[in-house]
C-alpha cells in the first residue's frame, strides 16, 4: 500500500493553451479512497489518467509512495485500473480474465490460481467461474473487472466511472459493495465520478474540480456543511443549494421580507446560499410562486420562481434556475399558489457576489 502525491501536476493537450489540469496540489492518504469529481471537461479523468501514466505530465511530478513516477511506465507503476468499459476478453472464462494479468506476469499456476479464487470470494463470484462474459449480467461483468484488478494486490486502485453502464438501482448496490470492498482490502483508491451522490456516499474525502483547477477536497460532510466556493456549494447537495443574489443595506442582506445578518465583508450585494432543507415556512418572509411539486414518499420538494422579480439567481444566465425547498411531504402546496419562507441564520451561507469565494 501507498499514498499518492500531485505535486503541482499540469497537463497540456497539444494545440492547447489552457491546461486541462493545472498545478494540481492533492495528497492521497494510505489506505483512503478518494473520488474526484466535478462536471465534464473538469480535468478529474485527465488527472486519474496522469497517475496511471496514460498521459504525460508538462510540469509537476506524481509520487507513488516514496517513489516519483512521473516519466516511469504504466506497467511498473504497480496501480490497477477498472476501466467505464469491463474490456473483458469474450473467449476465456471469468477465471481466465480475472488471472490473465498474472499469467503474462509469469505468476505460477498455483499462485494464480488461489488469488483468482479469493477475489472470487470476495466478489460473490465463485458460481461463475467457468462461464464466458457473455452469460453474465452487467453488475457481474463489473465485478469481473474488479476482480482483475485486486488478483494483482496492487499499491493503488483506480477506478474511472465504473459504474456509469449499469442501470440505476444495481448503480446503487454496487457502489455500496465497492466502497464496502475497499475498506476490507485497505488498497489507496482514486475513483472518478461526475455523480456527486456517488461521490458523497462512497469517498472518505472528496475532490471537486472545475475547469482543470482543484477546488476543495474534504470529508463529504464538510464540503456540504462548508463548501468554499459558490460552485462546490452549487454541486455538492441533490437536489442543488439555493443561491440567490441579495442587496445588502444596514449589514442585512434582504430576500423579500426575509432578512439576515451579513457578514462586514459583503459590500453591497452578496450571493446567499441556503440548502433546500435550510428554508421554514413563515407568515412574513421571501415568497415563491410553486411551479412543481415532487412528491418522494419520505420528502417532498417544491420547485418555483421568486414571487419579486428583482430577486435574482447567483448564476444569471440560467434561465431555468428555480427555488428549491424541502417541504413537509404530509402536507405539500398546489402548484400555482405561493408560498413563504424564512430560514435560521447558522443554515445561510455567504459567498462574495463577484468572486463566488465563502465569506466568514
Amino acid at each position: 500500500m501507498a499514498s499518492v502525491v500531485f505535486d503541482k501536476a499540469t497537463r497540456i493537450y497539444p494545440g492547447t493553451t489552457t491546461p486541462a489540469v493545472d498545478k494540481l496540489d492533492l495528497v492521497v492518504n494510505d489506505g483512503e479512497f478518494l473520488v474526484l469529481v466535478g462536471p465534464s471537461g473538469c480535468g478529474k479523468s485527465t488527472s486519474l489518467r496522469m497517475l496511471a501514466g496514460l498521459e504525460e505530465i508538462d510540469n509537476g511530478r506524481i509520487l507513488i509512495g516514496d517513489r516519483d513516477v512521473t516519466n516511469v511506465a504504466p506497467k511498473d507503476r504497480d496501480i490497477a485500473m477498472v476501466f467505464q468499459s469491463y474490456a473483458l476478453y469474450p473467449h476465456m472464462t471469468v477465471a481466465e480474465n480475472m488471472g490473465f494479468a498474472l499469467k503474462i506476469a509469469g505468476t505460477p499456476k498455483e499462485e494464480r490460481e488461489r488469488r483468482v479464487l479469493e477475489a472470487a470470494k470476495l466478489l460473490d463470484l465463485e458460481p461463475y467461474l467457468e462461464r464466458k462474459p457473455k452469460a453474465l449480467s452487467g453488475g457481474q461483468r463489473q465485478r469481473v473487472a474488479m476482480g482483475r484488478a485486486i488478483v494483482r494486490e496492487p499499491q493503488v486502485f483506480l477506478m474511472d466511472e465504473p459504474l456509469s453502464n449499469l442501470d440505476a438501482k444495481l448503480r446503487v448496490a454496487t457502489r455500496t459493495q465497492i466502497a464496502a470492498l475497499q475498506r476490507r482490502l485497505g488498497i489507496t483508491t482514486v475513483y472518478v465520478t461526475h455523480d456527486q451522490v456517488e461521490a458523497m456516499t462512497m469517498g472518505d474525502r472528496v475532490a471537486v474540480l472545475k475547469d482543470g483547477l482543484l477546488q476543495q477536497v474534504d470529508t463529504p460532510r464538510n464540503l456540504y456543511d462548508n463548501p468554499s466556493n459558490a460552485f462546490v456549494a452549487g454541486f455538492i447537495g441533490s437536489p442543488a443549494m439555493n443561491l440567490l443574489v441579495a442587496p445588502v443595506s444596514g449589514g442585512q442582506a434582504q430576500l423579500g421580507n426575509f432578512s439576515v445578518a451579513a457578514p462586514a465583508s459583503a459590500g453591497n450585494s452578496v450571493t446567499i446560499g441556503i440548502r433546500p432543507e435550510g428554508f421554514t415556512p413563515s407568515s412574513s418572509g421571501f415568497d415563491v410562486v410553486v411551479e412543481v411539486v415532487e412528491e418522494l414518499g419520505a420528502d417532498a420538494f417544491v420547485y418555483g420562481k421568486p414571487a419579486d422579480p428583482s430577486v435574482k439567481f447567483a448564476h444569471s444566465t440560467d434561465e431555468g434556475a428555480q427555488v428549491i425547498l424541502r417541504w413537509d411531504p404530509k402536507n405539500p402546496p398546489k402548484p400555482g399558489t405561493t408560498v413563504s419562507v424564512s430560514a435560521i441564520p447558522s443554515a445561510v451561507h455567504f459567498f462574495d457576489a463577484t468572486t463566488g469565494e465563502r465569506l466568514k
